[in-house]
């Protein structure tokens, strides 16, 4: 990579204020934080890497509670704008015995009004990987042109492209879930589907077809989440399978993106993506033993000692 790089991952999109069912009271959340790129470079940061993010919050309780929690985690907040008189999303998890389920209250939010014009240039250019998902693509138009401003200025710098597909069809239509991935992948260098919203968009089911079609729309590495029984990792030529890390979940809401964050972590170290995508099942199943999408993203120490 060219160029000074003082960030190891860049994400962009939407952070959330979450609440999260204690138990099974319906009545009862505890009050957390997600968004799927913040989760992810929220991961990233507590296993070793240089992060920032690039969003917008509202001037209000929630934005600062978002803004409280990233000095936390020493995310950078130089591409974070308090908009005045914009509210912050929101999201409820309830859980039952079809799993966890999501409701947003996110329309108009802050993030949603990112323009290409809030894209900070200087910052995206001086990472090693940008980081955007399917949802960063369709919480808006504006910030969908952000989304893709954001990407031509990692490309034209020599910043690698990280895109997690993150499909909700209460977010975005399958059509155009389709024709943002279509026009984010021929820029990607790694991205993250999983079988089940490819299916969804494309109708294409089977694992290692999954993974062709990820390289025939243009990504050149690809790791296919297989949820509990592990990955499939590709890097175009090769694909490898590697098995899930066995625990008994409690609440999985940001395991996805935990995955995602502790991969990235290892790349801009210089592993390899095998080892990153290893690495990253342990970091995801550790993720799980807890409630709600940041609080229990593990940290190193947690992994070292699960080795033991």
């Amino acid at each position: 990579m060219s160029g000074s790089k003082v960030w190891d991952v860049v994400g962009m999109g939407e952070g959330l204020v979450e609440f999260n069912q204690r138990g099974s009271d319906p009545r009862e959340y505890r009050l957390g934080h997600g968004g799927d790129t913040s989760n992810c470079v929220i991961a990233a940061s507590r296993l070793g890497a240089r992060c920032a993010y690039v969003t917008q919050v509202g001037d209000d309780r929630f934005g600062s509670e978002l803004l409280d929690l990233w000095r936390r985690e020493g995310i950078a907040l130089d591409g974070v704008r308090v908009l005045a008189g914009a509210v912050t999303g929101l999201y409820f998890v309830d859980h039952g015995p079809q799993g966890h389920r999501f409701s947003y209250r996110r329309a108009g939010s802050a993030a949603s009004l990112l323009q290409t014009e809030d894209v900070p240039e200087s910052l995206v250019a001086a990472s090693k990987w940008l980081h955007v998902s399917g949802i960063s693509h369709a919480i808006s138009a504006s910030a969908r042109a952000a989304v893709m401003r954001a990407v031509q200025v990692a490309v034209s710098h020599d910043v690698r492209v990280s895109y997690d597909l993150n499909f909700r069809p209460a977010l975005t239509s399958v059509d155009n879930a389709r024709a943002m991935a279509v026009e984010v992948l021929p820029h990607c260098d790694l991205f993250f589907p999983s079988v089940d919203e490819v299916a969804l968009l494309t109708g294409i089911g089977e694992p290692r077809d999954v993974l062709r079609w990820s390289h025939e729309q243009g990504a050149r590495m690809a790791v296919l989440k297989l949820g509990a029984q592990g990955c499939l990792v590709s890097d175009g030529d090769a694909v490898t399978a590697l098995p899930g890390v066995r625990v008994t979940p409690v609440d999985a809401t940001g395991a996805g993106d935990c995955f995602a964050g502790a991969c990235l972590s290892q790349l801009a170290q210089g592993a390899t993506l095998v080892d990153a995508a290893r690495f990253a099942n342990r970091a995801a199943a550790l993720s799980t033993q807890g409630y709600g999408a940041v609080e229990p993203l593990p940290r190193l120490a947690d992994l070292e000692r699960d080795e033991r």
